[in-house]
């Protein structure tokens, strides 16, 4: 079967420095190597503690780190695979987020979410409600964002993508057909084609092409394993996790990058 029409554009791979079980200098390392090595897109992630591991181990906050990779860098795209809505009110967000993509020259990503991590909520003293209040929230939130952004002075130097992450396909997956650039997703290639297919369909239920958002997933491993099979469903974004723990091994991301170099040329 032929890719769907959000398939047409290039392959791109992010890589996803989580900031966890390492020094700063480490992650430092870590993103001068990925733009190094040809990445399209640094990421980092948007809690307080260790996701795994060390439940206490070393961990570095998210958006103050962006804009050090901001300066750091000078190609590749930057964001938080994803920002938690949760813990910073829309406006400040949205200047945050302009503040960013000044600083990196236009190259920040909005990745964005409704929050999931029940101990960031309890630890910084953040009400965790329910996943419905969570993700009504980031549906107020998101037209907030992007009227804050007509507002400020200077403006964004561009329309800031917004990579929204989550498969619910009640509520969140409407939430992108209505707001997001891309669409993160999560799960099997089985399960992300039935998602797709189910974004496609809020997208005619909104009135937007479901061509105008790109698809996106978190792999592990190489290639070899699920490459062309997620090609094939018009997946064009794929980021590697690593921590500091393996220190911040990118032999899996060359293997993609290589593999993007292929399809790309192809």
């Amino acid at each position: 079967m032929s890719a769907p029409s959000y398939g047409e554009r290039p392959f791109r791979v992010g890589v996803q420095l989580q900031p966890q079980h390492s020094d700063y200098a480490g992650l430092r390392r870590a993103v001068a190597g990925a733009e190094e090595a040809g990445v399209d897109v640094v990421f980092n992630w948007d809690h307080f503690y260790p996701l795994n591991g060390p439940a206490d181990g070393e961990h570095f906050e998210c958006w103050t780190m962006l804009a050090a990779w901001a300066e750091q860098t000078s190609r590749v795209e930057l964001g938080a695979l994803v920002t938690c809505n949760s813990y910073r009110n829309p406006e400040l967000l949205a200047d945050m987020a302009r503040t960013v993509d000044h600083i990196s020259g236009g190259r920040l990503i909005l990745g964005i979410g409704a929050g999931w991590f029940e101990r960031d909520y309890d630890e910084y003293g953040y009400d965790f409600g329910t996943p419905g209040t969570r993700i009504a929230a980031l549906g107020e939130a998101l037209p907030r964002i992007r009227s804050r952004w007509s507002k400020l002075n200077p403006p964004p130097t561009r329309d800031i993508p917004v990579l929204i992450g989550g498969g619910g396909e009640r509520k969140t997956l409407r939430l992108v057909a209505e707001h997001a650039t891309v669409w993160h997703g999560f799960g099997s290639p089985q399960t992300l084609a039935h998602k797709n297919s189910v974004l496609d369909d809020w997208c005619l239920k909104v009135g937007r092409d479901p061509g105008e958002i790109e698809r996106s997933t978190g792999v592990h491993g190489g290639p070899d394993d699920a490459g062309r099979e997620l090609y094939d469903l018009g997946v064009r974004l794929v980021t590697v996790g690593i921590d500091g723990r393996s220190g911040y091994d990118l032999a899996a991301v060359r293997d993609w990058i290589a593999f993007r170099d292929e399809v790309n040329a192809s």
